[in-house]
């Protein structure tokens, strides 16, 4: 009988100890049984993360948090994942939770797929999420504002800002009207077409005058360009010694010509005013000036009675005053 007790007794303990175990499959437990690696991962402020929240990717559980522990000022997360779970090198572990107030979880993305695979116990990096609590209290913050914005306009203060305006409009209502019709009168003209203003909008003849001085604007502007371009093109060709201007300014040799012309044209110039060759002598020999102003009188004196006398007296005239 004892016996019997005992194995119905060890039954039932194996029983239950097998129903935990699938219970706590079932709802996500601890995964103690599977095969796995762990990975680190630290925060500022984990947020409410608490041992055995589960560890997403792409919204997938892949493991859970195994440890929270603080490490270097920061707080470390230590991160049993699942064997099969591609956490790279460059992936990033957030701390997300459920919705507005849901559970906290470590959301991990894929990162690149050619990027190494994350080793046993290695830090994996982190990107901090807003707290909660301090958004609130800011929201807070901005809603007392608000409410203290309100209350400091009480009718006393609206009296106090609008009092001056309200006594302006009721002190200068006629003037205001009879600007406010002015402006009526003016725009009706305007609508008609009429004066300076309505011509230059509802005119067409002055519209096609302006679009076709737009247009010769235009094509002044074209030739300018045109131009501006060609003598662009000529300096180019200048630069690059084509044409004549451009070889009298790039080629050595026509310098080096000119230099010589100049030169023998100065020395020339020199002799010139020394009085040396036959152009020299002409122009500084004072006796050649001399006795060409003696014949030139000559023959002045010889012209004077050439008309009282024939053609053969006026030879032997010319040839007597001469020689």
């Amino acid at each position: 009988m004892k016996n019997t007790l005992e194995t119905r007794l060890g039954l039932f303990i194996a029983l239950a100890m097998i129903a935990a175990f699938i219970i706590i499959e079932l709802i996500g437990g601890v995964n103690i049984f599977k095969p796995g690696y762990h990975l680190r991962a630290r925060f500022n402020n984990i947020q409410e993360l608490k041992v055995g929240d589960a560890v997403k990717m792409a919204g997938v559980p892949v493991g859970q948090v195994q440890k929270i522990q603080l490490a270097e000022n920061k707080v470390e997360v230590v991160l049993k994942l699942n064997k099969d779970a591609p956490v790279h090198t460059d992936s990033k572990a957030t701390i997300k939770s459920k919705g507005l107030i849901g559970e906290n979880y470590v959301a991990i993305d894929f990162g690149s797929a050619s990027a190494p695979k994350l080793e046993q116990n290695k830090l994996i990096e982190t990107v901090e999420q807003p707290d909660m609590s301090q958004l609130i209290a800011k929201l807070d913050d901005v809603a007392s504002g608000v409410q203290n914005l309100t209350k400091s306009f009480t009718g006393d203060k609206i009296d106090n800002l609008l009092g001056p305006f309200t006594d302006f409009m009721r002190q200068n209502n006629p003037k205001l009207t009879a600007m406010i019709a002015n402006f009526q009168g003016i725009s009706a003209q305007i609508a008609e077409g009429k004066g300076t203003v309505g011509k230059l909008i509802y005119d067409e003849s002055l519209y096609n005058s302006a679009s076709a001085s737009i247009t010769n604007l235009q094509n002044a502007a074209n030739e300018i360009q045109k131009t501006v371009a060609a003598a662009r093109t000529i300096v180019d060709q200048v630069n690059s010694g084509q044409g004549t201007v451009g070889k009298l300014l790039k080629d050595d040799a026509l310098y080096r010509e000119a230099t010589a012309t100049m030169t023998n044209a100065k020395e020339i110039l020199q002799k010139v005013n020394q009085g040396q060759g036959s152009v020299g002598k002409l122009v500084n020999d004072q006796e050649f000036y001399k006795n060409a102003k003696m014949t030139l009188q000559k023959l002045d004196k010889a012209t004077e009675g050439l008309e009282d006398t024939g053609p053969l007296s006026i030879v032997g005239t010319l040839a007597n005053t001469l020689f």
